[in-house]
């Protein structure tokens, strides 16, 4: 179906499916073996999952490195071994004693640039191996903690148990790549001595994607809906107008003139046809836009001007 178009798909991945599963399911959709995706979401979590098909796939390194946000409810007074409701609970703490003001100050404190340190079932891998399979097969996993940014760390809702055993707390969470909600969810926790874990999560958004326009994997069965490498890159970088002349040099490889920025930027033909990511480069003293990544060809160029 798709061998000779490429695009992303945005899905809005189902609870109980791994981003693994919603690849493979892709690939079938999309009759097509070149498939991939832009960031896991564990089997728990619902939500935006950013699939790149064909030649697509090279943007995906890009959309990796962009801002998440994640709406999420994390309960006060357990600790899981896996710090979400997928794991066994392992210790019981009451948290009836904690106020508003308590949990306020606390996600203040996790707040802005922080260092954590990802959950040890996480896909991080440590000597080679995953951390979640070393924790599987009964070691004791150490994983060193890592510089994130929380942007927003919003309260959207509280509620207490009936016996005062547990809160429930929605939260709306902005974060760098790389941030592990879960291990959000648990140092609120130790932060507020009650222990804490996931029962929800859905990733709302990836850089400029959101999950309003994202698809089911039925509906993409039904209707194969993409967005395009020059839609796409429009989105993603800032924008620069080319000849076709500059085009064809793009293309063989050759540097243009510089684009004055540091950015990468997309070059585009003036009817929107992306010809490839450009950035500016020193060489032999002078400053040229060379291509990053060439996603047309000469085909496309004389065609697109015909």
């Amino acid at each position: 179906m798709t061998g000779l178009i490429s695009g992303l798909i945005l899905v809005d991945k189902p609870a109980g499916w791994t981003s693994h599963d919603v690849v493979s399911r892709t690939r079938k959709i999309a009759g097509t073996r070149k498939v991939g995706h832009a960031g896991t979401l564990d089997p728990m979590a619902t939500g935006m999952l950013v699939i790149g098909f064909n030649k697509a796939t090279r943007l995906l390194t890009y959309i990796v490195d962009t801002i998440k946000t994640y709406r999420a409810t994390i309960r006060l007074g357990h600790n899981t071994t896996t710090d979400d409701a997928d794991g066994e609970i392992v210790q019981t703490r009451l948290a009836n004693a904690v106020t508003i003001e308590d949990i306020d100050e606390a996600i203040s404190d996790l707040t802005g640039t922080i260092q954590q340190v990802p959950s040890a079932v996480s896909a991080i891998k440590i000597d080679g191996k995953r951390a979640y399979q070393r924790v599987r097969e009964g070691e004791s996993v150490e994983i060193p903690s890592r510089e994130v940014t929380i942007h927003r760390f919003d309260i959207e809702d509280i509620q207490r148990a009936q016996d005062g055993k547990t809160i429930d707390i929605e939260v709306e969470v902005v974060c760098t790549p790389g941030t592990y909600i879960r291990a959000l969810a648990r140092d609120l926790g130790e932060t507020l001595e009650t222990g804490g874990y996931l029962t929800a999560l859905r990733r709302t958004a990836v850089g400029p994607y959101h999950v309003d326009d994202a698809v089911t994997l039925e509906r993409l069965a039904q209707e194969f809906r993409y967005t395009d490498i020059s839609t796409a890159t429009e989105k993603l970088f800032p924008t620069r107008t080319v000849t076709e002349a500059e085009a064809t040099d793009l293309v063989h490889g050759r540097r243009i003139t510089a684009t004055d920025s540091t950015e990468l930027s997309a070059a585009h033909l003036d009817n929107g046809k992306v010809i490839a990511l450009i950035t500016d480069a020193e060489r032999a003293n002078k400053i040229e836009a060379k291509p990053e990544i060439v996603f047309a060809t000469m085909e496309d160029i004389t065609g697109a001007t015909a």
